[in-house]
């Protein structure tokens, strides 16, 4: 009885021994393992993608300034009031004929402007986009002011170096219209590109500078250059041109 019993103590205990053993072989293999996991370092490359878009940090590099804007152009009817001197009854184009362009020119100073034109409303869209073109290539412009500004008198808009357009006058030396009675000619900085007789002579001090051709300076036109072409894509010829008399700053739908 007594050999019985002592056979299943002994049983009891050796299994009692084993499990135990078990226990902690699995319990410290699991510690370790789990220390091990938390411990390794995970390679930057194997690390999974985020397929949340990056946020942008607040330290950022901010834009860089815009540059300048960009040229525009708006064509209006054109009131008696803004033509009271170089409109007037018996003029060859009507006030309904004309159109005011407001639009953006480049200036001497490096930077953008804006200036008016008055021209005939058949052209004024064919203006505007030359003057795109020549605000484009940063051409330079004096000014840019109607010929009212200086009560109509074409000798005083020219010797402030002013571009513009229409005024009801006579052709230079001619009994004749001028193109620019009719609204279809523009004078482009004419102390930078003045009318010069066929003796050589002009009438304006502050152009003496500025009489031969070819001339490398900010604001000339010489022949074939940017600005000829650019208006010769609307079909307007150049009066530096011309034989005899040469009108480096004028325009015009027939070249006259």
């Amino acid at each position: 009885m007594t050999s019985l019993w002592n056979r299943r103590s002994a049983v009891v205990m050796a299994a009692l021994v084993g499990m135990t053993g078990c226990a902690g072989v699995g319990d410290a293999g699991a510690s370790a393992t789990a220390r091990a996991r938390v411990s390794a370092p995970v390679p930057a490359s194997s690390a999974p993608a985020s397929s949340a878009p990056a946020t942008p940090s607040s330290e950022a590099p901010t834009p860089s300034p815009s540059g300048p804007p960009p040229f525009s152009s708006k064509i209006e009817n054109v009131s008696r009031d803004e033509v009271r001197y170089s409109w007037r009854p018996g003029c060859p184009v009507p006030l309904s004929g004309l159109r005011k362009i407001t639009m953006t020119y480049w200036g001497f100073d490096g930077k953008a402007h804006t200036g008016t034109l008055v021209v005939n409303k058949k052209v004024a869209e064919d203006v505007a986009s030359v003057f795109g073109k020549l605000y484009e290539m940063r051409y330079p412009i004096r000014r840019m002011v109607p010929v009212d500004v200086y009560k109509g008198s074409d000798y005083d808009s020219i010797d402030a170096d002013n571009t513009s357009a229409f005024n009801c006058r006579n052709a230079t030396g001619s009994g004749s219209w001028s193109n620019h009675a009719y609204g279809l000619a523009v004078d482009v900085n004419p102390r930078e590109n003045p009318y010069v007789y066929a003796d050589g002579s002009h009438a304006h001090r502050n152009a003496d500078a500025f009489v031969d051709r070819p001339l490398k300076k900010p604001g000339v036109i010489n022949s074939g250059d940017r600005v000829v072409r650019a208006f010769a894509r609307i079909g307007w010829g150049w009066g530096g041109s011309w034989s005899g008399a040469k009108d480096y700053q004028h325009f015009s739908v027939n070249g006259r």
